[in-house]
């Protein structure tokens, strides 16, 4: 088997999950990322280096690049979300945090935590692949302001934005102009100059080379395995052309650079790939008199199970619901959905929902990010591992997460509100992602991006307006009520609106309305029911309950 079989290309989820949308801090430029290759580097013994321990992040990101706290472990704890945990463990992990009293207690637990250092930096400089440019703003792609925008507008309105988290043709790019700067920063201090360059000679170690694996994989004559990129680095037959040394176990930083430009191509289980060769899926149907096609489309049946994509675009006033073994694992992206209501009751890895408009999701546990970027209208009801939003308008989640919501940029109107409905799954479905119902942060979120008055920017929903979801669907499984219950001001008010109904029951009752009366009043109620119905749109999700022929 010949090297030329080897296909090399740029992993996905890092960049889906662990890129953070929004502009990186200005202190993660490459300058600040180089001195702390350096610096990690003569603190091994102080739990820096090979593995970061918190307490040494904290002192680098607080004390020497003047991140907040809040900042500095919202880096961590997203590159440890990303690390292979089994679900015992995430589970361990928070009940030990729901056990602590304090703060204190909480740093305790957190001191004993530790991500691999070289991962971490590349984690760090990849924080760039949003980083807005002021050359490139100058030529059209980006522009380095807040975007303005009516406040209604027709989703036909809205400009198109590139998401770069999923295009992977943006990954591979990214990796290929910064590959340089990436290697050098995971070189010994002793292989860079004073100005912390390579040179020709430079020589990357084993470990260094297996951390580039967090990045980038491959495979040998399209088989179907896939491999971490230092297992066919050190593959025999590549040896001279990844510039690998068996005398010195050491890689030519020259070689191996050469080989990597030469062998990476397009990701062939990402979502360029599945929209260009996954299978097509028939989960909607097309409305009738509308001109928009449902476009739904997975690799499940050609990605290995880490690889998973499901894209869904363009779903439009209809009920869609699935718990599939398709779904189970996949980064889910939903795009342009519109007045339409969306179950996906199947564990999922990742879940993105992008300029939907007027429309209800509810999900099964998604295991590490659910992002929403430039949506109106929605309510998002969902147990996550961290919810971050972007340019959203009057959206409402109905979350539980054990950790704080991220607020980015350009958002209005936000409501958070506890996690209120369940399904017979869902207990099953989060024990699998390590989710537990403790702790719940849903009402405690972080504004990333400062733009104004904090208070302005969100509300917790008030108790009045509370009620609980019903998901009107039949399944197998054991969850009977909502996990973990509802906090106690919620509950009241639905006990309180509870009791309003007896008393309802009891005044119709001992009324002593005649059978003609009694007739006279149940028309009464029904029609002002379905007035109810139609002016807050559930009549339409009644209806699209109904199986069509071309949905089945």
């Amino acid at each position: 088997m010949d090297q030329s079989g080897v296909l090399l290309w740029v992993k996905a989820e890092p960049f889906l999950v662990g890129a953070l949308q929004e502009p990186p801090p200005s202190k993660f430029s490459l300058h600040y990322l180089r001195k702390i290759a350096t610096y990690v580097r003569t603190r091994a013994t102080e739990g820096a280096y090979p593995h970061l321990y918190w307490p040494t992040w904290r002192h680098i990101a607080c004390g020497k690049l003047q991140l907040a706290k809040d900042l500095a472990w919202l880096y961590f704890e997203m590159f440890d979300n990303l690390s292979v945990r089994t679900p015992e463990e995430r589970l361990e992990w928070s009940e030990i945090l729901s056990n602590c009293a304090t703060e204190e207690e909480v740093e305790k637990q957190r001191s004993q935590l530790y991500v691999d250092t070289l991962q971490f930096l590349l984690f760090l400089y990849i924080q760039q692949l949003n980083r807005i440019s002021l050359r490139t703003s100058l030529i059209g792609e980006e522009w380095p302001s807040r975007r303005s925008r009516p406040q209604s507008p027709s989703p036909a309105e809205r400009p198109s934005c590139h998401n770069k988290n999923w295009n992977d043709y943006s990954h591979q790019a990214f990796v290929c102009n910064h590959l340089s700067e990436l290697l050098e920063l995971l070189l010994d201090p002793e292989q860079l100059t004073a100005s912390f360059h390579s040179t020709h000679s430079s020589l990357l170690s084993r470990d260094a080379v297996t951390a580039l694996s967090f990045l980038i994989e491959g495979t040998v004559s399209r088989a179907k395995k896939v491999y971490p990129l230092h297992q066919l680095a050190l593959w025999q037959p590549l040896h001279v052309a990844s510039g690998f040394s068996k005398s010195s176990k050491t890689f030519s930083l020259y070689k191996l650079e050469a080989w990597l430009r030469a062998s990476l191509t397009t990701n062939p289980f990402g979502p360029s790939a599945c929209l260009k060769s996954g299978k097509k899926l028939a989960w909607a149907h097309q409305v009738e008199g509308s001109t928009k096609r449902a476009k739904i489309a997975c690799n499940a049946h050609m990605a290995p199970r880490l690889h998973r994509i499901v894209v869904m675009s363009q779903v439009y006033k209809q009920t869609l619901a699935k718990s599939s073994e398709t779904l189970v694992g996949a980064h889910v992206r939903a795009h342009r959905c519109s007045e339409s209501f969306i179950y996906l009751l199947s564990p999922l890895r990742s879940m993105t929902i992008e300029k939907c408009r007027n429309s209800t999701f509810v999900l099964g546990p998604v295991e590490t990010t659910l992002h929403l970027h430039d949506c109106e209208n929605l309510k998002v009801i969902a147990v996550c591992h961290r919810l971050s939003i972007s340019s959203t308008t009057s959206c409402t989640f109905h979350i539980m997460t054990p950790s704080r919501p991220l607020i980015l940029s350009g958002n209005q109107t936000v409501t958070f509100a506890p996690f209120h409905t369940h399904y017979p799954m869902l207990e099953d479905h989060m024990a699998r992602t390590g989710l537990a119902t403790v702790p719940n942060y849903w009402d405690n979120p972080m504004v990333v991006c400062k733009e104004g008055s904090v208070t302005s920017l969100f509300r917790l929903l008030p108790p009045s307006e509370f009620y609980i979801f019903v998901i009107p669907f039949e399944m197998e499984g054991d969850t009977a009520e909502i996990p973990g219950g509802l906090p106690s001001a919620y509950q009241k008010a639905l006990a309180q609106r509870e009791e309003s109904i007896h008393i309802w029951q009891k005044t119709v009752k001992e009324a002593r309305l005649t059978k003609e009366q009694r007739k006279q009043f149940q028309a009464l109620v029904e029609n002002k029911f379905y007035e109810w119905l139609v002016s807050t749109g559930h009549r339409q999700q009644l209806d699209s309950l109904v199986p069509t022929p071309a949905a089945s």
